[in-house]
This record gives C-alpha cells, structure tokens and sequence, in this order.
C-alpha cells in the first residue's frame, strides 16, 4: 500500500509539472515539437508531418 501511495504521489508531481509548464507557455504550445529537427529520429531528411517544413528550414518552426 506504502508503494502504491508513494507511486500515486510521484504521478500527480509530474503531471502537475506538465501543467504548469502547459500553462507558462505562450498559447500552451511546447517549443521544438517537431521530431524533424532531431536528426536521430529523421535520418531520411523527410519533412515534418507536423509543419511540413524540410530539416533545413527548422529556423522558426511553427505550424502556419
């Protein structure tokens, strides 16, 4: 019971800290969201699903 409580703790901590930090933001919006700009996870060059910007133009990613 001691492990469930400490758990249930810890859980309520960070989705409080994403909150928080949800709502510091301007419009909410967390910044570098798109995966594109980590070239780990994009090792093809694709353009970003989100914004459809190339890897090259990531300067000012936003979704407009």
């Amino acid at each position: 019971m001691e492990l469930f409580l400490i758990t249930i703790f810890f859980l309520g901590l960070a989705i409080l800290g994403i909150s928080i930090k949800i709502w510091a933001k301007k419009d909410g919006e967390f910044s570098g969201t798109c995966a594109s700009q980590n070239p780990v996870l994009n090792k093809n060059n694709d353009p970003c699903g989100y914004c459809g910007k190339l890897p090259e133009e990531f300067k000012d990613c936003s979704a407009e």
